[in-house]
């Protein structure tokens, strides 16, 4: 058994992720995508899809960029 990152649980069904060279131990999808998964530089909520980006920030739609002044970006085209 290993112990989640995230929230400590010791589960016999964890798995490991690797990302950026390091390893992250989880016990279930919910925790990985808490830990990450980037966040939208509006709301805050965590980008699980492709998002949006422009000069390094995430957004999780265009909706969420264009509240902060980004405009040219668009979740279709």
């Amino acid at each position: 058994m290993a112990k989640c990152e995230t929230c400590g649980n010791d589960y016999d069904k964890s798995f490991e992720v690797v990302m950026q060279g390091r390893t992250h131990t989880f016990d279930s999808f919910e925790c990985a995508i808490y830990t990450l998964a980037p966040a939208c530089a509006h709301c805050g909520v965590r980008i699980v899809g492709h998002g949006a980006e422009k000069d390094g920030a995430m957004y999780c739609c265009s909706h969420c960029a264009e509240q902060v002044g980004i405009t040219e970006l668009q979740d279709r085209a």
